[in-house]
């Protein structure tokens, strides 16, 4: 008994500290991306980081997701600033933010968390190989130490000057910094040295994310760099580091706050945009936790239902603030996931770490150059669409492969929700064409023909149908056998009878059997039919 108390505690201990860790290791990821996409927005940084750490304080409580991490997205950055110019200021667009959350709680209410269960596999694997893929990309320029975007941006055509995610690496070819080059080449070193089996099974090593060594190291190399060779170093406050506001404590954090602006609540346009921040934030965050599953070690399973109610609650709180629209997002998951966290502490510990560095260490945090921050995205990036991601959904034939491919050349040269619902037509349109043709099969044997229905038949089916009908030879036998189909359209059976009543002007013999109907009745057909009416 007592032996095994302790190995509980133990796993209890193992799990806090990983959490403790993956939690410190998003904040740092999460820092800048927060910061990025309140500029981005056009609303003032603090904003950001105010939605971040409601993000991880709050919402992770009553999220559905025990992996998932939530934040200020990039999805939304075109939205709101669209939706402040709408409402006239940032502060009447933060009574949108308050009531696309209370909408979100209705449509938790309304059971709406299973919509992204309906999304094809091939379809969620293609947007996580595609955020993958737009992460290495986007991130490039910064591990170059040139940075003309906005970190969290995930789109291929930039929001500030409306040039591409290409262009951007073309440009940051031509500006490459050294001092970036060099903490960059040794955070990629470090990572490796992670992978080998004598860090991996050091008793102190292994409880030491290669994240958090990346981004250390690169902050002790630029010091060092600026001891010794200054001419390479990184200047603190400069594009290429981390730029945190100074607020020394709460007092002047709560100034920097934005007030809501109640008086625009009568308004129908506040309405409308709510509606529509919540309903595309509540998209992103049910793809988002239905993709976290597939990456989750343990293969737990969230509810829908809760994430729109914690996303619902954390909007809420993060509108009365002065905060952004949050939802859950893949990038922050992904590196949490990679970090080794285990439960949703994790994401509760990153808005904590995030509060009190921002009031407490911010010349702490000014020190982290962008570039060590980039290594740590590109190698959550590469993860998600490594080659045997790729050679699995290969190996699954064609029907995975093409929604699988379209998703992700589709999310990288546009955006995250644009990309997914291209795949999504492109799966069920392959989805649609191997039904219709598995579902109604044709054999014969010389002008003996057989055509059987192996699976329920619906309307869809009905222009396979009329082609095989039509392609039959004149003269020939026909057997129309529905035993395979526990259901027949209606629209089938009148199809049928349509052939079956008219055979005997083509001299075909028509014979049917098990379609079941009591609603439509043949007339004569030369005495092939076994029955007047379907029964």
């Amino acid at each position: 008994m007592y032996t095994q108390i302790t190995k509980r505690v133990e796993v209890m201990a193992d799990g806090f500290r990983a959490d403790v860790l993956a939690g410190f290791v998003v904040f740092l990821v999460a820092l800048p991306l927060c910061m990025g996409i309140a500029l981005a927005s056009g609303v003032p940084v603090v904003a950001g980081l105010i939605s971040g750490v409601v993000a991880g304080v709050v919402v992770s409580w009553f999220s559905g997701s025990e992996l998932s991490v939530s934040g200020p997205a990039a999805g939304l950055t075109v939205t709101v600033a669209a939706g402040i110019a709408t409402m006239g200021s940032f502060e009447a667009f933060l009574s949108v933010t308050i009531l696309s959350g209370l909408f979100q709680i209705l449509f938790c209410v309304l059971r709406s968390g299973t919509l992204a269960s309906f999304f094809p596999n091939s379809v969620i694997k293609g947007m996580l190989a595609a955020i993958g893929l737009t992460i290495i990309f986007k991130q490039i320029p910064h591990a170059l130490g040139w940075d003309s975007d906005y970190e969290g941006d995930e789109s291929f055509f930039q929001t500030f000057d409306h040039s591409n995610t290409f262009y951007a690496i073309a440009e940051a070819l031509e500006h490459v910094a050294e001092g970036a080059i060099i903490i960059s080449a040794l955070g990629f070193f470090i990572n490796w040295l992670w992978g080998r089996d004598q860090i991996k099974n050091s008793k102190f090593f292994k409880y030491l994310p290669p994240s958090l060594m990346v981004v250390l190291v690169g902050i002790l190399t630029n010091l060092a760099l600026a001891e010794w060779l200054p001419q390479y170093a990184l200047m603190t406050g400069s594009s290429h580091m981390v730029t945190v506001p100074n607020l020394r404590n709460v007092g002047e954090l709560k100034s920097a706050m934005s007030t809501p602006d109640f008086g625009v609540i009568r308004e129908l346009k506040t309405w409308s945009l709510a509606f529509v921040v919540a309903l595309i934030g509540s998209v992103e965050t049910l793809l988002s936790i239905e993709a976290v599953d597939r990456m989750d070690p343990d293969r737990r399973t969230s509810d829908g239902n809760r994430e729109l109610l914690a996303q619902g609650v954390g909007n809420i709180v993060s509108g009365f603030l002065g905060g952004l629209v949050m939802t859950s997002v893949i990038v922050r998951s992904s590196a949490n996931i990679y970090a080794g966290a285990k439960s949703r502490l994790s994401s509760f510990f990153h808005g904590v770490f995030m509060l009190v560095f921002v009031l407490l260490f911010t010349s702490v945090l000014n020190q982290i150059p962008l570039s060590a921050l980039a290594v740590v995205l590109i190698t959550v990036g590469y993860k998600l669409i490594s080659p045997r991601l790729i050679r699995t959904v290969w190996r699954h034939g064609l029907e995975q492969f093409i929604p699988f491919s379209v998703t992700l050349v589709a999310v990288v040269f546009s955006d995250l929700l644009t990309g997914v619902g291209i795949g999504l037509v492109v799966g069920l349109a392959i989805v649609y064409r191997m039904n219709n043709f598995s579902v109604i099969t044709v054999v014969n044997d010389g002008d003996q023909y057989l055509i059987r229905f192996r699976k329920d038949v619906a309307f869809t089916h009905k222009p396979r149908l009329k082609k095989i009908l039509a392609d039959l030879p004149n003269g020939c036998s026909v057997i129309i056998d529905g035993a395979g189909a526990q259901f027949i359209d209606f629209d089938i059976l009148e199809q049928i009878k349509d052939f079956v009543d008219f055979a005997d002007a083509r001299d075909i013999k028509a014979t049917w059997k098990n379609l079941r109907s009591k609603r439509l009745k043949f007339g004569g057909n030369n005495g092939e039919l076994q029955s007047p009416s379907f029964g």
